[in-house]
C-alpha cells in the first residue's frame, strides 16, 4: 500500500472516530416528573469530516431540511395500556394508574418507550419507580437518545416516508376524480397471478385441525371450565379437537325458567355452517334425550321435541325439571374438511336447592365419514379370545408399526392334516389371549440339502414372517407411546456337540399377565414376554438316508398376579380427656 492509500484509509478512521465522539459528547437535558412530560432543550451535534482526496475538492452537499417532527409521541405512548379506564399491574406508562397502584407493582414492564431505532437521535420516554416516597411515585424522563451505531440515519427528505397514507375511499363525490387519476383496469397475466391461490395460504373452503367450528351467527359454544370450575360459555369448540369436561354453575333456581344455558334450545338451536363462511348450514339433530329423577331413576324419552325447564313446588320444596345436566355433540365430518351430520344427546333432570351449585358435563367428539372404528382387543384390558396385538420397531424413536390383520400380528405354526412342515409353511394361527396351545409338523431330512439351509428353513417357519419386537400392554394401547409396549425377549437355547447339525426343534412363547386396577373390574395387562427358540444337535445325515424330526410350537399364559388384600384405613385414635372431677362423688 503506497502513501497515498494509507492517507486515505486514516482520513476514513478520523472520520468515523469524529462521528462517535460528537454523537457521544452531546449531553441530553433530562427532565424528571411524575406524571408530565417536557420538551428537552436542543442537542446540537459535530457534523462529520468527510474522507477526500487531497487532490479533490470537496462536492457541494445536496440540501435538505432537518427530520420532520414525528407523528408518534412518546410521551404519551402507552404500549402496555391494554384495559380501557383500568390500571394494568406493571404499567408504569397507564394514565389510569395512581399511588395506591404503584404501591403493589413490582417493576414497570416496559421502561423505555421509543420510536424508530434506526435514527441517530431520538426522543424516548423512560419509566421508574420510586418506591423510598410515601406513597410511591412514578418517576417520568424524557430524553434524547443517541443511536452509537454509524449506519444510522441523520436527516430524511421524505416526509410520506414517516408514515402510512390513509387511502381516500371512494364515494359518489370523488369518484369521477379517482377514476381520471387511475390507470383504469386491466386483465393481464401479472394481475391474474396476483389473484391467484397461493399454495401456503389458508384455505377457507374447508375446515382445518383447531380452527373453530362456526354457525350461523357467531361459532358453535362449547362451554369449559378455564381459570376456575365455573362454566365459561364463550368457549369455542375446535375441529377435529375431541373434548369431554365439567364445569359448575352458580344458580338462583327461582330463576331457573329464564336462565338460556339450562335450556334445551340452547344447544340444539344452532346451525352449524358446512364450511367456513358458506352459506350451507348443518342443523343439529337430537338423538335421544334420557331424563333422571330426583332419585337417580334413567328414563328415556321416546320423542326428542324441544322441552322447557319448569319450576314447580312440591311442598315446601322447589323442584326445576327439565334442566340440561350432559350434552354430548356428535360431528360427521368428511376428508376435504367439511361437516356433514351433527347430532346430540342430551341428559335432563329435576335439581333441588341441594344440588346447587349445578354441576354439567358436556362431550365433543369427531367422526369420519364412510370410516369404520379400529377394533381392539380389549378396552383397557384384554379380552379372553381375542388376538394380542403386536409390531416392531423400525428405528429407534419412531412409533410401533403393526398389520393392519390384526389376527396377523403375532402368531404360531398351524397344525395340519398331513403333519408335514413343508406343506404347512405359511399356514398360522393367532395367538389368542388367554388361550394356551400347542401345534407341531413333522419335516424329513435328506442327505441332498446341506445342515444350514436346513437350520434357516426351519427357523423361518417357526417365527413366521416379520416376529414381533413388542407386545401391547393393554388392548387398546396406542402405537406412539412405545415405553409402555412390552419388548419381547428372544433367547435361542442350543446344545452343542460335534460333528453335529444343529437345528431349531420348538419355540415356546410365555406370556405373564397380571390383573390390574380394581377389585370389582380388574383388567388384564401383560407384564413379559419371552421367546424360547430350541435347538438340538443331529448327526450329519448321509446321502440316501432319511431322518424324521418334529418341529413344535407353544404359548403359554402365566397368572402372575398377587393376592389381593382389602385395605382398610386405620382405626381412628380417640384421644378425648375427661374433665378431673368427672366420677365425682364415686371415685
Amino acid at each position: 500500500m503506497g502513501p497515498r492509500g494509507l492517507l486515505h484509509l486514516l482520513l476514513v478512521l478520523l472520520d468515523c472516530w469524529a462521528s462517535v465522539s460528537a454523537q457521544a459528547g452531546a449531553t441530553p437535558v433530562v427532565t424528571m416528573e411524575d406524571l408530565n412530560s417536557t420538551e428537552p432543550a436542543p442537542t446540537t451535534l459535530r457534523p462529520a469530516l468527510s474522507p477526500r482526496p487531497p487532490e479533490t475538492s470537496r462536492a457541494p452537499r445536496p440540501s435538505s431540511g432537518p427530520r420532520p417532527t414525528p407523528v408518534t409521541d412518546v410521551a404519551a405512548l402507552c404500549v402496555c395500556d391494554l384495559s380501557p379506564e383500568k390500571c394494568d399491574v406493571n404499567c408504569c406508562c397507564d394514565p389510569d394508574c395512581s399511588s395506591t397502584d404503584f404501591s403493589i407493582f413490582s417493576a414497570c414492564s416496559i421502561p423505555v418507550v421509543m420510536g424508530d431505532s434506526q435514527f441517530c437521535s431520538q426522543k424516548a420516554a423512560i419509566y421508574s419507580l420510586n418506591f423510598t416516597a410515601d406513597p410511591p411515585q412514578r418517576i417520568f424522563k424524557l430524553v434524547e437518545q443517541i443511536n452509537p451505531s454509524i449506519f444510522c440515519i441523520h436527516i430524511t427528505n421524505y416526509k410520506p416516508a414517516l408514515s402510512f397514507i390513509n387511502p381516500e375511499v371512494p364515494d359518489e363525490n370523488n369518484f369521477d376524480k379517482l377514476m381520471k387519476t387511475s390507470d383504469g383496469f386491466s386483465l393481464n397475466a401479472e394481475s391474474d397471478a396476483s389473484f391467484t391461490d397461493k399454495p401456503d395460504a389458508p384455505n377457507s373452503a374447508k375446515y382445518e385441525y383447531g380452527v373453530c367450528l362456526q354457525t350461523s351467527d357467531s361459532f358453535l359454544r362449547f362451554p369449559s371450565p378455564l381459570t376456575s370450575s365455573l362454566c365459561s360459555d364463550n368457549n369455542p369448540a375446535a375441529f377435529l379437537v375431541n373434548q369431554a369436561v365439567k364445569c359448575t354453575r352458580s344458580i338462583s333456581l327461582e330463576q331457573c325458567e329464564e336462565i338460556e344455558t339450562l335450556s334445551m334450545a340452547y344447544y340444539s338451536s344452532p346451525k352449524i355452517l358446512r364450511v367456513p363462511n358458506s352459506g350451507t348450514k348443518v342443523p343439529i339433530t337430537v338423538q335421544s334425550i334420557v331424563f333422571r329423577s330426583l332419585n337417580k331413576t334413567l328414563t328415556r324419552l321416546e320423542y326428542t321435541d324441544v322441552l322447557r325447564q319448569v319450576l314447580v313446588e312440591t311442598g315446601q320444596v322447589q323442584v326445576c325439571t327439565n334442566v340440561v345436566l350432559e350434552v354430548k355433540y356428535s360431528l360427521t365430518y368428511t376428508d376435504a374438511g367439511e361437516v356433514v351430520q351433527a347430532d346430540l344427546s342430551l341428559l335432563l333432570g329435576a335439581v333441588s336447592s341441594a344440588m346447587v351449585p349445578l354441576q354439567q358435563k358436556f362431550e365433543i367428539y369427531f367422526i369420519q365419514q364412510n370410516t369404520k372404528p379400529v377394533p381392539l382387543s380389549g378396552n383397557p384390558g384384554y379380552v379372553v379370545g381375542l388376538p394380542l396385538a403386536a409390531g416392531f420397531q423400525p428405528q429407534k424413536g419412531s412409533g410401533i408399526i403393526q398389520s393392519t390383520n390384526r389376527y396377523g400380528q403375532l402368531t404360531i405354526l398351524r397344525s395340519t392334516t398331513e403333519q408335514d412342515c413343508l406343506a404347512a409353511e405359511g399356514i398360522r394361527t393367532p395367538v389368542l389371549f388367554g388361550y394356551s396351545m400347542q401345534s407341531g409338523c413333522k419335516l424329513r431330512l435328506t442327505g441332498a440339502v446341506t445342515c444350514r439351509l436346513v437350520a434357516q428353513k426351519v427357523k423361518s417357519l417357526l417365527k413366521g414372517q416379520g416376529f414381533p419386537d413388542y407386545v401391547a400392554p393393554f388392548g387398546n394401547s396406542r402405537a406412539q407411546d412405545v415405553l409402555d409396549w412390552v419388548p419381547v425377549h428372544f433367547i435361542t437355547q442350543t446344545s452343542h456337540v460335534k460333528d453335529s447339525c444343529q437345528l431349531p426343534v420348538a419355540l415356546a412363547i410365555e406370556v405373564k399377565w397380571t390383573k390390574y386396577g380394581s377389585l370389582l373390574n380388574p383388567q388384564a395387562k401383560i407384564v413379559n414376554v419371552t421367546a424360547n427358540l430350541i435347538s438340538s444337535s443331529f448327526p450329519e445325515t448321509s446321502s440316501g438316508n432319511e431322518r424324521t424330526i418334529l418341529i413344535s410350537t407353544a404359548v403359554t399364559f402365566v397368572d402372575v398376579s398377587a393376592p389381593a388384600e382389602a385395605g382398610f384405613r386405620a382405626r381412628p385414635a380417640i384421644n378425648a380427656r375427661l374433665p378431673f372431677n368427672f366420677f365425682f362423688p364415686f371415685v
